[in-house]
């Protein structure tokens, strides 16, 4: 099955669908192998993993296309994937769709801020029109029906304009044909259940720890209304600290011996794909 027909067949059942966010290939296996049905591309930690840079709209299109394509080949579930703002205007924008759909993409995320934008959770954001980024939502479906991926249509007004502008796109957005609607920096409980009171069309949620909105439960989310609630940091955060205690037990101590929470050499192999590696090796004398 297609990607995008995987996810629209997930999105069609019951339940919240939780999708921890990867930085890059190896992640994203990982998160496949620990059981999930989808995983997150998050641009946050794609800058941070492919530059060492934060996420201000420094990775042009053909690093983040790169990158999300790199991911999507490594996974067998499907890939919800930050597209940032298409990186241009929306002849920009139907490109970016059709190349996201063609790399294997089964999801993208389109955002109404102006160029370069910024981190959801951080402050200095801009916004284009909404007329603008309605263009941008027509080239996006226009690019939909050549190439099958689903368009996740993502707002940052809340914290420039307020929750009402922001429900308001967001509503646009539903009219418009988005399949999926990202309210991005809700501040409260009552906020996320006033969008979803408001909007009839699958709603994600950005959990973020320390961020702007409730770091909320799956079943709580599901109870207000949500369908896909998505953690684009943790991994990241989680990964950088061991590694952080790894460096400092390295410099530390003279007579050096890994953690006992490393996975064993055999398991990295496996997890990597040297086992399948072997197996063609041996069926075509490489």
């Amino acid at each position: 099955m297609k990607p995008a027909a995987r996810l629209r067949e997930l999105l069609a059942r019951p339940g919240l669908l939780r999708a921890p966010g990867c930085y890059d290939a190896f992640s994203a296996k990982l998160i496949e192998q620990s059981g999930c049905e989808v995983a997150y591309m998050t641009g946050f930690g794609s800058s941070a993993s492919v530059l060492g840079l934060p996420d201000a709209g420094l990775m042009d299109f053909s690093e983040m296309s790169t990158h999300a394509g790199n991911i999507a080949r490594a996974l067998r579930i499907p890939l919800i994937a930050d597209g940032d703002t298409g990186y241009g205007n929306a002849i920009n924008a139907f490109r970016t769709v059709r190349t996201y759909a063609q790399f294997g993409v089964a999801a993208i995320q389109l955002e109404d801020q102006a160029t370069p934008k910024k981190c959801g959770h951080t402050p200095g954001k801009t916004l284009i029109p909404l007329k603008e980024m309605i263009g941008k939502l027509k080239a996006a479906f226009d690019a939909r029906a050549e190439e099958d991926i689903l368009i996740v249509a993502r707002t940052d007004a809340r914290s420039v304009e307020g929750f009402k502008a922001a429900l308001e796109r967001c509503l646009a957005f539903e009219e418009a044909g988005a399949d999926v609607i990202f309210f991005e920096a809700p501040e409260s409980e009552q906020e996320m259940a006033e969008v979803a009171k408001q909007v009839k069309a699958p709603l994600l949620a950005n959990m973020v720890e320390g961020g702007k909105t409730p770091f909320l439960s799956g079943s709580r989310l599901e109870d207000l209304g949500f369908k896909i609630a998505i953690y684009p940091s943790t991994l990241l955060k989680t990964v950088a600290r061991a590694m952080q205690r790894q460096l400092e037990r390295f410099q530390r101590d003279d007579d050096y011996q890994p953690f006992e929470e490393q996975i064993s050499f055999e398991e990295l192999k496996k997890l990597v794909g040297f086992e399948e590696y072997y197996r063609m090796e041996g069926k075509y004398g490489a």
